[in-house]
Formats: structure tokens, C-alpha cells, sequence
């Protein structure tokens, strides 16, 4: 696909692809070799029917085809720009066999993109209204996802996000020049046109309590998709220095406060000339590439296995090299050290090894005695991971969760240890892909409609 070169890109957040052409869109589409049994269906969360969609592309219907699309999908702009089809419909591609895989995730977004900039979105048929009412807690891509496949069955359904803006960690996590937020917010409004109501800056289990929802409000059923908020950290000497941030407020501060845009914007945000990004998912690709972005001469991942254990996608990696990113890898931080002014001014790091694999299947890192070694750093950004915000949990009385703090619902419908509430996406699971997300609201929604219908 097209895209910003990296000597112009790293210093400015527009989005890094393009996109692709009509020409390229019908030429890429035409590799398909439409299979009869068509893996890439099952290989996708969302269960789209891709080979449907990408005919209509090779006939040039484009308009049809994100219609297509969008019967079980609400967010194809946002899922073919940030999914990782590599791992899912384009892994199980035939095409792939024996050369690339068909760029599915490319003609998502193309599509999407077509219908939207052409003003041809439509609102899709809605069923007669069933009088119940649903509330969904998070606007991430799982409540999202909820929200826009019950409102076509003619549920009553009402969002209640805690932040200013609707989109969860869309909005909040996922820097401009990898998702614009006017993406986001255009999927947001054709939620809104579908009937979906949307309440920003409403924190449910402070502002009211789940009981609350169902006794006072009147909802027939709740869908938790709160996603996993609450940062992870080292827990090693000087976490405490300034200029150490965890990824959510660095990422917050520039995504959704517009930190990169200040004075103009209120909310500001320090960032070195040698910035350290800890982690090798695709929460630390974004952060290095935004302390770049915001003027870095250095930015450096340190990640303590190898690259072949990266969790990051495969394109963002490449994305970081291009942009200039350097990686440390086998290397973990012991401790931040801070100058006169209590700010971080160098990390202690010590090098790894590799040994047997551990419970995640990948092989443990093991500390060489007498490695250490310092890295001069004046901003440190930890990804390592986050927790489930316990917020709902705690003020829910009946709700069980897992040692992670994880909400517990069934894998079958979502439902969780409490009577008509059900819960999806990074809440359950802890951190996942957008499209893992979206497929556990694709299943909570044909639950939650089975339950509230059979009540009649």
C-alpha cells in the first residue's frame, strides 16, 4: 500500500498508509481465488464474508461491498486498519500457499473508506422496536461492536462512556498516524444513526452502580466492556523519578489530550532527546514512534527476549526501523536513575538470555550475572502490559472475577456470575487485538438478545 516515506512521516502524525487506490483495490482483489469453503471466513472473529466483499470490489461495487461487509461488522475502517489479518483471514488464505496472501485487511479499509468519503453511509434495516432496553458500559471496539449489532434488532441501547470521547482504547491508545481519530468517530456517529444513544464523561461504579443501571434506569441487560485500563510497571528503584510514564498516560496525553499540539491543546507532555520505550508489543511501536514524532533524537526499545518473541505486529516493527527506531533486545532495566532534579537521567539494564519456554510458550529470559551496563535516557515510557480497571468489579457486589482481576463470563455467551450481565474484550481476557474484542461483543450480542426476548 502507498504510504508516507519515513524521513517525512516521523515528524508529523498523519497517517503512515495511504490507502489504496481504485485501480489496486480491483487488482489486489482479483488474486482471490474465491474458495469454496473459504477459510478466511473462519479465520475471522467477526465472521465477514470476506470472499462476497471482495467480488463486489472486483466489479468495482465498492459502496456494496462495505454494505457487505458491515452486515456483521459495525467498524471495518477501524478493523482493516488495525487488526492483524496476518494472524487470522489472511494466515489461512490459499493464496498465501504459495506466495502473499490477498491483502484483506487493505480492501476493508478501502471500502470503508470509499462509502464514507463518497457520503453514500447508510443506516441498515432495523427491526421493530423489541421495548428493551440495554446498556453497555465501555465504548471500546467490544461494546461497540454490542452496541451496533442489538440496535439492529431493535433494542433500545444506550452507551456510557467514562472519558470525553467515545471509542475506548481506540481513541485513547492508538496514536493518529496508525488510527485518525475522525475514523473512529465516524464509525461512533453511524452507531448513532442506527439509534444507538452515547453518554461521554459517565463513569459507571462511581456515577451509578451496575444494580443501578438495572433498578433506577430500567435496563433489561448490561454488557461490561471496560477493557484492561490499569498500567503494569517494573516495580524496580526510581519507577517514581520524572519522565517515567506508563504507556497509558503517555499515549493519553497525545492521543486523545492532543499533547503533540500544545500550547494549543491544555494537556502537555515531556519528551526527551533519548527516550526509552520498555516492551515489544504494539503498545511500545506506538509509543517510540510518538516520542519521535514529538522531537526525539533517540528512541530506543528495550525488550528482554529476542525479536522473534515480539508480540507487536509484524508491519509496525518494520514501521519503527524505517522511522530510525533502535532496538536493545535481550535487555531488561533493574533500576532508573535520576539526576539532582529527581528526573531520570540513565537506566541500569542487565542482558539476557534465552532458556526453556515458559507458560506463554515463549522461552524465558534469564539474566547474565555481571552484564550490567547503563543506557543515558532522559524519558522512560513502560509498555509492558496492562490490568483490568477494578473499578466495576469492586462496586459490583456478585461479580467474579480471576486472579488477574479479569471478569469471569462464559465463553459460549459472555455471561458472567451475575444475572443478565454479561462482559467481553480486554475486561475478560486482559490486553488483546481489537478483532478479539469485537468477535466477544458478536457473541454477547446474540446472547443478550435470546435473554431479553425470552422474557416476554
Amino acid at each position: 500500500m502507498p504510504e508516507q516515506k519515513p524521513e517525512d512521516r516521523v515528524r508529523n502524525f498523519n497517517e503512515v498508509p495511504f490507502g489504496l487506490t481504485e485501480e489496486l483495490a480491483i487488482k489486489e482483489a482479483q488474486r482471490c481465488l474465491d474458495c469454496k469453503k473459504a477459510p478466511c471466513i473462519a479465520g475471522c472473529p467477526v465472521e465477514v464474508d470476506i470472499p462476497a466483499f471482495i467480488d463486489l470490489v472486483t466489479q468495482g461495487k465498492f459502496v456494496e461491498a462495505a454494505r457487505k461487509i458491515k452486515e456483521t461488522n459495525s467498524l471495518p475502517a477501524v478493523c482493516g486498519r488495525v487488526c492483524p489479518q496476518e494472524e487470522q483471514c489472511e494466515e489461512v488464505c490459499i493464496t498465501g500457499k504459495k506466495g502473499d496472501p490477498v491483502a484483506i485487511g487493505h480492501l476493508e479499509r478501502f471500502v470503508a473508506d470509499y462509502e464514507r468519503d463518497k457520503g453514500q453511509i447508510k443506516v441498515p434495516e432495523i427491526k421493530a422496536s423489541t421495548g428493551k432496553k440495554i446498556a453497555i458500559v465501555g465504548s471500546g471496539p467490544a461494546g461497540l461492536t454490542v452496541a451496533g449489532d442489538l440496535a439492529k434488532l431493535g433494542h433500545k441501547v444506550t452507551i456510557f462512556e467514562a472519558l470525553h470521547r467515545a471509542g475506548g482504547v481506540l481513541v485513547y491508545g492508538i496514536p493518529e498516524f496508525r488510527l485518525p481519530k475522525e475514523i473512529v468517530q465516524a464509525e461512533v456517529d453511524y452507531l448513532s444513526l442506527m439509534g444507538v444513544e452515547v453518554k461521554t464523561s459517565h463513569v459507571i461504579g462511581k456515577l451509578k452502580s451496575i444494580d443501578e443501571l438495572f433498578e433506577v434506569d430500567g435496563f433489561d441487560a448490561v454488557f461490561i466492556g471496560t477493557g484492561a485500563g490499569l498500567p503494569n510497571f517494573m516495580r524496580i528503584p526510581g519507577e517514581n523519578l520524572g519522565g517515567v510514564y506508563s504507556a497509558n498516560e503517555y499515549l493519553t496525553r497525545n492521543n486523545l489530550m492532543r499533547a503533540f499540539d500544545f500550547p494549543k491543546a491544555p494537556t502537555p507532555v515531556a519528551s526527551g532527546k533519548n527516550v526509552a520505550v520498555l516492551g515489544g508489543g504494539n503498545t511500545a511501536m506506538d509509543a517510540v514512534r510518538t516520542a519521535l514524532r514529538l522531537g526525539a533524537d533517540n528512541g530506543y526499545i528495550i525488550y528482554r527476549r529476542s525479536r522473534k518473541e515480539m508480540p507487536a505486529r509484524i508491519e509496525e516493527i518494520h514501521h519503527a526501523e524505517q522511522e530510525g527506531v533502535e532496538f536493545q533486545f535481550l535487555t531488561t532495566p533493574i533500576r532508573f536513575i535520576g539526576d539532582e532534579n529527581n528526573w531520570v537521567k540513565a537506566m541500569e539494564c542487565l542482558k539476557m538470555e534465552l532458556g526453556e519456554p515458559d507458560a506463554s510458550g515463549r522461552r524465558r529470559p534469564i539474566p547474565i550475572e555481571g552484564s550490567n551496563y547503563e543506557i543515558p535516557v532522559d524519558t522512560v515510557v513502560v509498555a509492558i502490559g496492562n490490568s483490568s480497571n477494578p473499578l466495576i468489579p469492586q462496586t459490583t457486589p456478585g461479580l467474579e472475577t480471576n486472579k488477574w482481576g479479569n471478569i469471569i463470563a462464559k465463553e459460549d455467551t459472555m455471561l458472567t456470575s451475575r444475572d443478565a450481565v454479561y462482559a467481553g474484550g480486554d475486561i475478560v481476557t486482559g490486553g488483546a487485538t481489537v478483532i478479539l474484542a469485537a468477535g466477544a461483543g458478536k457473541t454477547a450480542a446474540r446472547a443478550i438478545h435470546d435473554y431479553v426476548m425470552s422474557k416476554n
